[in-house]
């Protein structure tokens, strides 16, 4: 009987023993655990405040005004690569200024309804539903509460939910003509409109940085025609922001190139502009593996320049 318990006290103890281990290696792994997550942290934020700090960097290197966008300073890495920046220089001029093509025109019409019918059509909308859409635009950026035919006033915003809109004022953002009544119809056709307009441009389309496809539905000309016009503002050897550039001076020179018929030219005009003074800089900065982004948009860049819009975002690697 002695001899029994004793063994099943040993037995007993021996399972504490392995349970108190179990406990004991869960403990030491937690914690282990939390080191490391704590050291990751910790790692994060130095290379995260570094980044941002290469960011800056880019960003006071591409707003000096005698830097050009070819400049290969705009591209440092340092610690054998492991750190660094990447700025590129930009134009705002190349997007269509979507508050400018909804100004009322010298005619009194409503913007220029037109041209984005048919651009919301040919990204996909139906006639029907792009009509609706420019209206809805024109009445957020209008400053009356009087309802385009198709379009979409405090009233209609109210019976959604929403109590302060439209603006009636221009947009100070593209996140604001998200808020649009039927941009979420446009946004599923096409997920880069984004890339076809800007808030901060001072004029029409800049002839001069705009893609051909822009410059071709703003002067209603081909796509090879367009293309003629980027080739002679870059010059022989291709590329933007070199010596042999031969930008033009004002759209009519461009008019004048593409042959736009004369009934066309005051409203092809009115949609083109030349050397636009307003810049975007991005710059990317990274150290290890965290990468930061700002960018910055000037007016007047290369003269007495003002910000205009600043972010600054975590970007991949």
């Amino acid at each position: 009987m002695v001899t029994g318990n004793f063994q099943c006290r040993s037995g007993s103890t021996l399972v504490a023993v392995f349970w108190l281990m179990s406990i004991l290696s869960l403990a030491v792994f937690t914690a282990v655990r939390l080191l490391k997550y704590e050291i990751d942290l910790v790692t994060a934020q130095v290379h995260g405040a570094r980044a941002r700090q290469l960011a800056e960097m880019g960003i006071a290197v591409g707003a000096n005004p005698v830097v050009q966008r070819s400049d290969p300073i705009l591209a440092q890495s340092f610690q054998g690569g492991s750190e660094g920046f990447r700025v590129t220089l930009t134009s705002e001029g190349g997007s269509f200024n979507i508050n400018l093509l909804l100004m009322p025109q010298p005619d009194g019409s409503s913007g220029d309804k037109a041209f984005l019918r048919e651009l919301f059509v040919e990204w996909g909308l139906d006639e029907d539903v792009a009509a609706e859409l420019v209206d809805a635009l024109v009445d957020w950026v209008d400053g009356d509460d009087l309802e385009e035919l198709q379009g979409a006033e405090y009233e209609t915003y109210e019976e959604m939910g929403y109590l302060n809109r439209p603006f009636n004022r221009p947009f100070y953002s593209l996140d604001e003509m998200r808020q649009v009544l039927g941009m979420d119809l446009l946004e599923a056709v096409n997920p880069g409109w984004r890339d076809w307009f800007t808030v901060w441009s001072g004029g029409g389309l800049d002839v001069n940085e705009a893609d051909p496809e822009l410059i071709a539905r703003a002067a209603e000309v081909t796509i090879d025609d367009a293309l003629a016009v980027r080739d002679r503002v870059v010059g022989p050897d291709g590329l933007r922001g070199t010596e042999d550039d031969l930008p033009f001076q004002n759209a009519t020179e461009v008019i004048d190139l593409l042959g736009v018929p004369f009934v066309q030219r005051e409203v092809v005009g009115r949609r083109l502009g030349a050397n636009d003074p307003t810049s975007r800089i991005e710059s990317i900065g990274w150290s290890g593996g965290v990468r930061r982004k700002i960018s910055l948009v000037l007016r007047n860049r290369t003269g007495r320049p003002a910000i205009l819009e600043r972010r600054e975002e975590e970007v991949a690697p």
